[in-house]
């Protein structure tokens, strides 16, 4: 590939990238939803719940990366908040995929340390991951709420989860890159309204 080619398909990728991003603004409704599950992520963590997270690949990736965001720290020194990725435990997820079922796994994750009243943030591209499906299904079952982060259709999921956040694209990279931006404004109110 030429370098002018390369600089061509860099303008272009951040073209798509705020032509998204754009789209999400100008979606009345999606820009609620957005509030809506930032007052959810609020009001769960100020009663005392716990913020599970699941998703495969990427989106395990920004499942990390939010619930890091949260437990951690995000712009300001403060207590911790309880929010974990369903992943994160290595060995319990090759254990059980590898003696049950890679389907079930998250849901077995979110029966063991879910309770009524906590929230589960499940993220999909597609929104029709059958193990991000079982999640939520165990999620139901505990009497969490379910906030989904998926692709412009919503998939599966669209009829599952209190809020879905569908982003308006069916490129999964530019979905990823929404949804990571979605999640840094929700933890950026959450944070504010909590400690600030």
């Amino acid at each position: 590939m030429m370098y002018d080619d390369i600089k061509t398909v860099i303008a272009e990728r951040i073209r798509q990238n705020i032509a998204v991003k754009q789209q999400i603004l100008e979606d009345g409704r999606l820009m609620e939803r957005i509030g809506e599950a930032a007052s959810l992520l609020y009001t769960t963590l100020a009663s005392g719940h716990r913020v599970l997270f699941c998703g495969n690949g990427g989106s395990a990736a920004d499942a990390q990366h939010l619930a890091a965001e949260l437990s951690g720290k995000f712009y300001f020194d403060r207590p911790p908040l309880p929010a974990e990725a369903c992943h994160v435990n290595s060995s319990f997820i090759t254990a059980y995929s590898n003696d049950y079922s890679f389907s079930r796994a998250f849901a077995r994750y979110v029966e063991g340390f879910g309770s009524g009243g906590d929230l589960l943030i499940a993220l999909s591209t597609s929104g029709n991951s059958e193990n991000i499906i079982e999640a939520i299904a165990s999620a139901r079952m505990k009497e969490m709420m379910v906030i989904g982060f998926t692709g412009y259709t919503g998939g599966k999921m669209n009829e599952l989860c209190d809020i879905l956040l569908n982003v308006p694209s069916g490129d999964t990279p530019r979905i990823q890159e929404a949804h990571i931006t979605i999640g840094h404004i929700l933890c950026e109110i959450v944070e504010n309204k909590l400690f600030k």
